[in-house]
């Protein structure tokens, strides 16, 4: 169950991670960190930036953006620009990538486990909703 949280985990993502999200990414989440992503082609979990405020937060974002996207590095493919910020649970993700600045662009990328590539799937996370 999604909720809203306070920048400052935004901020604390980005700072681990060494990237800066896109504005219409993190407004999202702002309103509801997580939560689910359905389209007529997609369904995805949107990972959680973590949430220390409370036990009950700490245990709704352990699987976070950035646990996840380092988890995902390990596997063979990754793309190493790439953050990871959901998954269809099949492992297939979905991802943000930089050019090389860690300045996230706003496009979402849908990266295939199977064949280690990546497909571009909407020119920002809001035409997804």
């Amino acid at each position: 169950m999604p909720f809203p949280i306070d920048k400052k985990y935004i901020k604390e993502t980005e700072s681990e991670l060494n990237v800066k999200f896109p504005t219409e990414f993190k407004n999202r989440m702002i309103k509801s960190n997580g939560g689910e992503l359905v389209t007529d082609e997609f369904e995805f979990e949107l990972y959680p930036f973590f949430d220390k405020s409370d036990r009950k937060r700490i245990s709704r974002t352990c699987n976070h953006i950035g646990l996840e996207t380092k988890n995902a590095r390990e596997w063979n493919g990754f793309p190493e620009n790439g953050i990871a910020i959901g998954s269809d649970g099949f492992g297939n993700l979905i991802i943000l990538t930089h050019s090389g600045n860690g300045i996230l662009t706003d496009k979402v990328y849908f990266w295939n486990h199977e064949i280690r590539q990546i497909e571009k799937i909407a020119e920002s996370i809001n035409q997804l909703d």
